[in-house]
């Protein structure tokens, strides 16, 4: 490489992030979490929206969003609410996890930074559950630091601009180089929110608009007609599956029994009808007479079985079913009215059981199988 070449790839580079820019400024997404032109953004704001954001679409995060800034506006109100209100608030988004950090990061600020977030990468990364990905979006977003922002949608962007024929994951490190190299001094919160709105709205995964993109002069993907290949991905291995069994009981008052799972753990926190510990082996190993949440009572079990995809793994519940005459006491156990039910905030694998039983149970009538007493 003669000494000329940093400079022509510098001036490469401030080319393609100007030509970005330019096409942000008139085509930017507007959203309930960006601060306007001419505004200044709310570290807040943005960091709520980015943990939102992991692993969840823009349209569902819209309506949690604004749910959770109107009952807490700022961060130090986060940090105050009780844990159980925060999780039932997240209930819908799904890994739950992130709202456990959420609430330890918020308390964090709040205790041990005045409710004012650091305003770098490093400072960020010191907060509870905040990862290489949240703390460069806030650094870049909320602070305008020169950081650079990787999520699926650049990492396909870069992948095609810069037609890059290695498959994800292994092809991760390079993607970032790659976009590191793109990301401007000047400007690097809106550059960073174009890249990703690029790769949302035109890089898509399927047909990008090739035609309507700022960087097509520039994309070797394109020029070599590989870019609606790219990112290549190496084969998904098979996800192991777990089995238990679900139990659903009701009254005759349609009250449902609900319990609330341990804090830390898959769902944690979250109410859930009661069930068997998930097994990783063939078949429902777990016996029900030893985890069912009342005694003495005929169980009905169910046709079909309730299935739900985690990040690592598939399960599959059968649904136990029971209709008592009264509530009796349950250790641990909450009696919830089934015209209540939202307010319980179910996680979706819970939603579908109660869902399952339910549309089985009306169709035997308001005397259902199982009642004791």
């Amino acid at each position: 490489m003669d000494a000329a070449a940093p400079h022509v790839v510098e001036t490469a580079a401030a080319d393609l992030a100007d030509r970005l820019l330019a096409w942000s400024d008139r085509h930017r997404r507007r959203m309930p979490w960006r601060a306007l032109p001419g505004e200044t953004a709310d570290p807040y704001r943005v960091w709520l929206s980015e943990v939102m954001l992991q692993q969840t679409t823009v349209a569902t995060v819209g309506p949690y969003f604004r749910r959770f800034v109107e009952r807490w506006p700022t961060v130090r109100d986060l940090a105050a609410a009780p844990s159980e209100d925060v999780m039932s608030a997240w209930a819908g988004l799904g890994y739950y996890a992130r709202a456990r950090n959420l609430h330890a990061c918020a308390k964090a600020v709040a205790g041990d930074h005045g409710g004012a977030f650091p305003d770098t990468e490093d400072g960020l990364r010191a907060l509870p559950g905040v990862g290489a990905y949240t703390a460069a979006a806030v650094a870049a977003i909320a602070f305008d630091r020169r950081a650079t922002v990787v999520d699926g949608n650049v990492e396909r962007v870069m992948a095609r601009l810069f037609a890059v024929e290695q498959p994800l994951p292994a092809s991760k490190a390079l993607l970032k180089e790659l976009a590191a190299s793109l990301t401007p001094v000047a400007r690097p919160g809106d550059y960073a929110q174009a890249v990703m709105d690029l790769g949302a709205t035109v890089c898509t995964p399927r047909k990008p608009a090739c035609l309507s993109c700022p960087w097509s002069g520039a994309c070797r993907g394109r020029v070599a007609g590989i870019a609606e290949d790219l990112p290549r991905k190496s084969p998904k291995a098979d996800r192991p599956a777990r089995r238990g069994t679900a139990f659903v009981v009701l009254t005759r008052a349609d009250e449902l029994l609900l319990r609330l799972r341990p804090a830390r753990g898959m769902l944690g926190g979250m109410h859930e009808v009661p069930a068997t510990p998930w097994d990783s082996k063939t078949g429902w190993r777990a016996d029900p007479d030893d985890h069912a949440p009342v005694e003495g009572v005929v169980w009905i079990a169910l046709p079909g079985v309730v299935r739900h995809g985690f990040t690592h793994y598939d399960l599959e519940l059968e649904v136990l079913a029971v209709r008592l005459r009264d509530r009796p006491a349950v250790p641990g156990g909450e009696w919830w009215p089934l015209d209540r039910l939202d307010d319980a905030a179910l996680p979706t694998l819970m939603a579908k059981v109660v869902r399952h039983a339910l549309g089985h149970l009306a169709l035997r009538g308001p005397a259902a199988p199982g009642a004791s007493g």
